[in-house]
């Protein structure tokens, strides 16, 4: 496959902050990528180079085989960009904002209706609305119509679903799916790990260095540790123990239980048993099965 999206050596500091430290990963023509990370962790920095917004201290960035320094002009015209901040004009209406991109790129919303009418379907209703008035999910929607209303070969979304509703993430992801059925190719940025299993393959980001890049699935297969789910009515006491137990490698809280990551002399039934023996009497421990975020905090923790 050909490359949409080539990030090569690619290194940016503001004062003693370095963003980036030579970053490296390619996107391929058609794909929808995924850049996971947390807060802090560079993504809206690089975003901001492969949108010719900023330029890197050293190293490349190419799109569609065109770099973000030399040819930026040619490239604004093909990228959609939609920033993690609502960027769009909150004192004008959903048509004037529609208005307003459609002819920043000489098109009209008609040309391109077909793109973006799954999409812009719920906002038509308000036309008339202010920007600012809609509700989170909505402006996410109007955002998106607004980046690919004039057709872009490759959309950009940095942290496109902070701050949204589980009900509008789902909604949203299913929306991308259908934009790389017609060709687009799609680099989004997201810190949440769950949302991590929609994209083709990812790359994890950790303060400005590229951790791991794969497919999801791939990365998951390299958790070849001893992982536990571990819950008790005390969870804050059974935190501090199995964290004080030579045996355990990590203990961390994962959603409504602790995962538990064991050495090789681990053992679930006799740590169980061990606890209950000090009036831990409800405690239980048993197999997890990991996930990205789990892959995320091991990568961290090897310091790699």
């Amino acid at each position: 496959m050909n490359k949409a999206i080539e990030i090569s050596e690619v290194s940016k500091s503001y004062g003693y902050i370095h963003a980036l430290d030579r970053v490296n990963f390619t996107v391929e023509q058609g794909e929808l990528f995924g850049l996971i990370g947390p807060d802090g962790a560079g993504k809206s920095s690089l975003y901001r180079i492969i949108a010719t917004l900023s330029a890197p201290d050293s190293g490349t960035a190419t799109v569609n085989g065109m770099d973000v320094v030399r040819d930026y002009r040619k490239l604004r015209k093909r990228i959609g960009y939609m920033p993690e901040k609502f960027s769009l004009y909150q004192d004008m209406t959903v048509a004037e904002n529609m208005a307003f991109f459609s002819s920043l790129f000489g098109v009209s919303a008609k040309e391109n209706y077909d793109l973006i009418a799954p999409i812009f379907s719920q906002l038509e209703k308000f036309p008339d609305r202010m920007a600012g008035a809609l509700s989170g999910g909505m402006k996410q929607k109007l955002a998106l119509s607004c980046a690919l209303i004039h057709r872009p070969e490759v959309l950009l979304l940095d942290e496109p679903t902070t701050g949204v509703d589980a009900v509008s993430r789902s909604e949203f992801w299913d929306m991308l799916a259908t934009l790389r059925e017609k060709g687009i190719t799609i680099l989004v940025s997201t810190s949440y790990m769950d949302e991590a299993t929609r994209c083709e393959r990812i790359a994890m980001i950790n303060n400005g260095r590229i951790l791991a890049v794969d497919t999801p699935s791939a990365l998951i297969n390299r958790l070849d540790e001893n992982l536990y789910n571990a819950v008790a009515t005390d969870m804050f006491g059974l935190l501090s123990r199995l964290r004080s137990n030579p045996d355990v490698i990590d203990c961390y809280t994962f959603g409504a239980t602790l995962h538990v990551v064991g050495n090789d002399n681990f053992s679930a039934g006799q740590v169980e048993e061990a606890l209950k023996k000090t009036g831990m009497e409800d405690v239980r421990i048993y197999h997890a099965t990991g996930t990205i975020e789990d892959l995320f905090i091991k990568q961290i923790r090897d310091g790699k």
